[in-house]
């Protein structure tokens, strides 16, 4: 296989990482850039030169660790699914919890090759700092493993926390990348499409408490400084949802004039919310629409068929995330609830893959909300500052300093059930898999209406000089 510039290069600074006896290596790339194929060559040449027996892939979901095993099978023309015969296995970081004591003595036994997709899920410099993933991380595979390859295109945590197996500057406490590779080398180099992000905003919103009083706002922005309203309540706003979903239909409807089978992607924050929005698309602007979330029973095989067909949407909770690679994907709906910077490039990611289409752009349709705003205007930016916080120790169980202190129903699965859903979606600590508030929802809000009154308004941020 014909590798990008960016793929070779980083493969030969990995090999040559750990023939100098570093056996840990980092690589930042951004979202759709091709990292699986440049791992399934680091393995392939590690294999040839006889310096790995085995390997072994872990990612945040199954669908994702499906693409691996995919990738690393038709890389090495064998099984990866680990039955006899086969040069290794690809797991979720759920089903890592559950191996058995003989199983991690396979690292001691022979010379195996770890690799780590979206490796900021796992946190943790030491046991008392890690969440339960970076803790299997720490226990049995950081000093066990001959080598480990950790990818991200997002290199920081939601809660700020220190991911595993990673070094941080003394001074800036920043993380310290074996490799980068940002969107805007990627654009240039057409590896990635050019990100083009609407801001949706209304001119006039009123707002009436429950005294009947009723105060107009100009903007988003300053309607959300006063709070008088949740996040959550105008993502669920039907004018505003019907609105957002007629620019996407806009714009997708125009990119199938060229690209028949492109497709677009609503995040959603809830399984009543995607119904709602599946059903506007049906109903009152005539789409086809598929609608996918971590409770159906096969959700990746969902996945699998519209990533085939020529439907024209599907609408997600808690899936098709970071990882998932369906390129027909062009046009993005952003309706969840989860606002952190981390989640909202990756929502971007899904739409920023190539193809061999005629119209290589890429479009994300969101809300004027200060903070995604804000993401939307550093999307530049490789490692955008962020505060890594370092824990000296806290009480396994108890929530760590930035953690959500919400009920945890996931936390009580005794079995190794494998849940195929971003679990980042729903969670600050991903490996505790605590479902998150955002910030507004954690308030106490009174019993405020609001109306847009006021013609909706839209602002494009065309990120970088483009070729296309």
């Amino acid at each position: 296989m014909k590798l990008r510039h960016w793929q070779s290069e980083c493969l030969e600074r990995v090999i040559t990482s750990f023939r100098k006896d570093n056996k840990h290596f980092l690589c930042l790339a951004t979202p759709g850039a091709g990292k699986t194929v440049m791992a399934s060559e680091v393995a392939a040449r590690l294999l040839t030169d006889d310096e790995i027996d085995f390997v072994l892939c872990f990612s945040p979901s199954i669908s994702v660790a499906e693409g691996f095993k995919a990738t690393f099978s038709r890389r090495f023309n064998n099984r990866f699914d680990g039955v006899i015969g086969a040069v290794g296995n690809s797991y979720t970081y759920q089903a890592m919890m559950y191996f058995s004591e003989s199983f991690w003595q396979l690292l001691n036994q022979y010379r195996v090759l770890v690799i780590f997709d979206e490796i900021h899920h796992c946190s943790g410099l030491d046991i008392e700092s890690a969440n339960s993933w970076g803790e299997e991380i720490i226990l049995n595979i950081q000093t066990q493993a001959t080598y480990t390859l950790a990818l991200t295109g997002t290199p920081w945590r939601s809660d700020n926390s220190p991911i595993v197996l990673s070094k941080y500057s003394s001074k800036e406490k920043s993380i310290q990348c074996n490799y980068e590779y940002g969107l805007k080398q990627a654009v240039e180099d057409k590896v990635c499409r050019k990100p083009n992000i609407v801001l949706i905003d209304n001119e006039k919103i009123a707002v009436t408490d429950r005294n009947y009083d009723t105060q107009t706002f100009s903007s988003l922005k300053a309607l959300f400084e006063e709070k008088l309203i949740s996040y959550q309540e105008l993502i669920s706003d039907r004018k505003a949802i019907e609105f957002i979903l007629k620019k996407g239909c806009q714009k997708l409807e125009e990119i199938r004039e060229t690209n028949l089978n492109a497709g677009g992607l609503v995040v959603a924050s809830s399984v009543a919310h995607a119904n709602k929005i599946a059903h506007i698309l049906q109903k009152k602007f005539a789409q086809s629409v598929a609608v996918v979330s971590y409770q159906d029973v096969e959700p990746s095989r969902i996945i699998s068929r519209f990533r085939e067909n020529t439907i024209q949407w599907i609408v997600a909770i808690g899936m098709v995330s970071e990882g998932t690679d369906i390129p027909r994907l062009q046009v993005c709906c952003h309706l969840s609830r989860i606002k952190t910077e981390l989640y909202f490039r990756q929502v971007l990611g899904r739409v920023l893959r190539v193809n061999s289409s005629i119209d290589q752009n890429a479009w994300l349709y969101t809300f004027s909300e200060p903070k995604l705003v804000e993401f939307a205007y550093r999307i530049e930016q490789n490692l955008p500052e962020t505060s890594v916080v370092f824990k000296e120790k806290y009480t396994r169980g108890e929530p760590q300093m930035g953690e959500d202190m919400t009920s945890n129903h996931f936390a009580q699965l005794e079995s190794p059930v494998l849940l195929d859903f971003n679990v980042d979606d729903l969670s600050n600590d991903s490996g505790n898999r605590t479902p998150a508030l955002n910030q507004y929802e954690r308030e106490d809000f009174p019993l405020n209406s609001f109306e847009f009154i006021g013609s909706f308004r839209e602002k494009l941020v065309s990120t970088f000089d483009s070729p296309f």
